[in-house]
């Protein structure tokens, strides 16, 4: 293969303080990621992720497009790969946690303290042509 070579030889040459621009800019770019980046980062397949979220893998592939997405299934999905999701609000003098979405990945039963509905009973089985997340 001609034309392709580490990266670590491409930065051989590099001044010290390139280097350490590169070494910043790479620990930068592992604390942004998409949901797919994120995923493979953390040697999942959207197969396995399926398993565990108990949907097909197709919808895995679907919620990772989306630019939209319920907080509710980006949590399960966090929580899927291991991790937990933190919403933060970042203002110039201070992060703030925002904990409104605690209790967004328990059921609706469990959150408000009391029995399903009847309408709550009759949504608990997905329909088959319903195939997402959350």
């Amino acid at each position: 293969m001609t034309g392709h070579r580490p990266f670590k030889d491409l930065t051989a040459r590099f001044s010290r303080e390139q280097r350490a621009h590169v070494a910043t800019r790479v620990a930068e770019l592992k604390e942004e990621m998409a949901l797919a980046e994120l995923r493979r980062a953390r040697r999942r397949s959207q197969v396995a992720l399926a398993r565990v979220l108990k949907v097909k893998q197709p919808a895995v592939a679907k919620l990772e497009k989306r630019t939209d997405i319920y907080v509710s299934n980006l949590r399960r999905y966090i929580e899927a790969l291991g991790g937990t999701l933190e919403i933060t609000a970042r203002f110039p003098d201070k992060a703030v946690t925002i904990t409104n979405f605690s209790e967004l990945g328990r059921p609706a039963a469990a959150r408000q303290g009391r029995r399903r509905t009847r309408k709550s009973k009759a949504r608990a089985t997905p329909s088959p042509a319903r195939d997402h997340i959350g």
